[in-house]
């Protein structure tokens, strides 16, 4: 199976929301409110899918604190996190269940480079196989750290309100439901997600909604 589309420059995330908008009436609305979509690119490998699970569930405050103590303290690489220990993790900060995910992710062999030319469906399975990452996290990694053009993040309550808003549905839908909706945005479901997020600020301080 190919990859696909990589979104690697600026000019891919343009020419993905042109195609948006002169498909859907609804994302060409967004998309005059937004403006130009942010390319969003971050890099792949260990350290950010660590940094991942190290974020869920916590304010970005606390997960910026905490990187900050393992970043100081040389644990983000599998080597550093498996010689650490639970207590070496629990000294920066880390939760007993985030040390349990950490090991588990430096413990599991990713082949990182090998994501990078995997299908999309074989990247979230990878992912998904570890103790910790979610299907959320996967997508998240698929569409930002290695560019895929036509992943999506259903699981995610931004993406479900700024639907539910300039669709003007009655309630969020669910990630079943957004998951199908989604379907419309093919090939460009990661440019999709990028100007609903970009469209949740929008409508967030218009609306005052959380």
């Amino acid at each position: 199976m190919s990859v696909g589309r990589i979104i690697e420059t600026d000019a891919d995330v343009a020419e993905g929301a042109a195609w948006l908008a002169a498909n859907d009436s609804q994302m060409a609305r967004a998309l005059a409110q937004t403006g130009p979509l942010p390319l969003r690119r971050r890099p792949d490998g260990f350290a950010h899918l660590l940094s991942a699970i190290i974020s869920q569930q916590v304010s970005t405050a606390s997960a910026a604190a905490i990187w900050g103590r393992m970043d100081g303290a040389g644990l983000t690489t599998q080597s550093a996190v498996l010689d650490a220990g639970d207590d070496g993790l629990r000294a920066v900060g880390l939760s007993r269940q985030k040390i349990a995910y950490a090991q588990a992710l430096a413990g599991a062999d990713i082949d990182y480079a090998a994501l990078r030319d995997a299908p999309d469906a074989q990247v979230i399975a990878t992912l998904v196989a570890v103790k910790g990452i979610g299907v959320w996290t996967a997508e998240i990694y698929a569409m930002f750290s290695l560019g895929r053009a036509d992943v999506f993040a259903p699981g995610d309550l931004a993406l479900q309100e700024a639907a539910r808003v300039l669709y003007d549905l009655p309630e969020r839908p669910t990630p079943k439901e957004l998951r199908t909706m989604a379907e419309r945005w093919t090939p460009w479901r990661s440019v999709a997600a990028r100007c609903l997020f970009a469209y949740y600020r929008v409508a967030k301080g218009r609306e005052g909604i959380t």
